[in-house]
This record gives C-alpha cells, structure tokens and sequence, in this order.
C-alpha cells in the first residue's frame, strides 16, 4: 500500500516510515504539517497518484492544536476513497466523534503508545487503507463512557455490548470470536441481535455494521 505520514516530530515520522517500509510498504511522502499534508496529497492526487491512506498525528504546527486532525477531515471530505488514521498523545474525545461524524469506512484513531505494538499498528494502518475500522479499546472505553449512550444501548445484554465495542475497534466477526473465545456462530448470532435491538433493518443502501458501530459511537 501507497502511505503519507505527516506528523512534526522528525524521528516519530522516520520511525514510522521505517516500520510500514520493513513490511513491503511504500511511503512516497513524509511531512511536518497540515498544510503541507494537504498540499502532498493534492499533487499526487493531480498526478493520478493518491495514496491509499494517510497516517497524521492530531496536533501539529504552528499551534500545535487540532491542525492534524482539522486536515484529516478535509482530506476525507475531498477524497472520500483516502484512507486517514490519525494518532494522539491522549484521548481527545471531540477530535475522535469530528472524524468519525461522516463514515466509519477507511478510518483509524490510534494512540501514540499503540505504534511500540508494530504488528498491531501496521495491521491497522492496512485495515484502514482497505476501507475498515481502526479504533484504539481506549478511545472506545472513553467515548461509551458518555451516561447519554446508556438510553440507546440500554436494551443490549453484556456479551452484545461487548461485541459492539470490539467491533467499534474495527474487527471482524472472525477476530471478535477469537478475543472472545467463543464460535464464530455465536458471534453472529450477537452481532445479528444488536442490529436488531439497534433498529438497523436490512438494505442494499447502508451498511449495517458501519451504522451500528456509529450508533455506538455518536448516540
């Protein structure tokens, strides 16, 4: 897969770049901040050329704020195919519900501390760039800690909040069972009643495991 990392810190970025590189992947660029992140992505979007996902770090210069996370928006709304896995010092919970308030699809929010796990963060930067969910447990943890989630989650049992939550963290029905220890069956057999309790009939339009993890996330 095709990567731009923008993050300020020369030897985080060059780490990083030597971690997805090791692994057979290529970095065609790597930058200092948002601005030129954005500009990056536009020339080699204007070349045919745009990368599959970009991994960012949330605050970055001149303010050190939310320029990072602030791109990483804009790039979603520019390139809705763009892969973005953003990472942060800490859970910053406005910045994690900003860029999951459109889609779920091809999107990552990772602590720093989650990268010293490589193989962990370089399956999520993969998953990410094929269109999946990477969400750090903690960043879950925080944002279902909101009391208002309780009212919508109110009518799930234990085991199938426990499923959403990993499902919330971008796995499969496959990886949730091996967490869980239990079949694979039972985990559809849960995944199945949340979608029901959650009210998310069948489509062909949306994607049900996309709404119900945005439920979750954003009720």
């Amino acid at each position: 897969m095709r990567v731009v990392i923008a993050e300020d810190s020369v030897l985080l970025r060059e780490g990083l770049t030597r971690l997805l590189t090791d692994r057979g992947h290529d970095v065609v660029a790597g930058v200092g901040d948002a601005d030129a992140l954005i500009g990056t992505v536009a020339g080699l979007h204007a070349e045919g050329a745009l990368p599959d996902v970009v991994v960012a770090d949330v605050r970055m210069p001149p303010t050190h704020t939310d320029e990072g996370v602030r791109a990483a928006v804009r790039l979603r709304g520019e390139h809705p195919g763009l892969g973005v896995l953003v990472l942060s010092q800490y859970v910053e919970e406005r910045y994690a519900t900003e860029l999951l308030a459109g889609s779920s699809r091809g999107v990552g929010y990772l602590l720093k501390d989650r990268v010293a796990e490589v193989r962990e963060f370089v399956d999520a930067v993969v998953r990410v760039a094929r269109g999946g969910t990477a969400l750090d447990p903690e960043v879950v943890a925080q944002l279902l800690g909101r009391s208002r989630r309780q009212d919508v989650l109110a009518g799930l049992t234990p085991r199938e909040r426990e499923v959403l939550g990993l499902m919330a963290e971008g796995r499969t029905n496959s990886a949730v069972a091996r967490q869980l220890v239990v079949s694979d069956g039972a985990v559809e057999k849960h995944v199945g009643n949340i979608f029901l309790k959650l009210g998310l009939a069948p489509s062909d339009a949306d994607h049900r495991r996309v709404l119900a993890v945005l439920t979750y996330l954003n009720s």
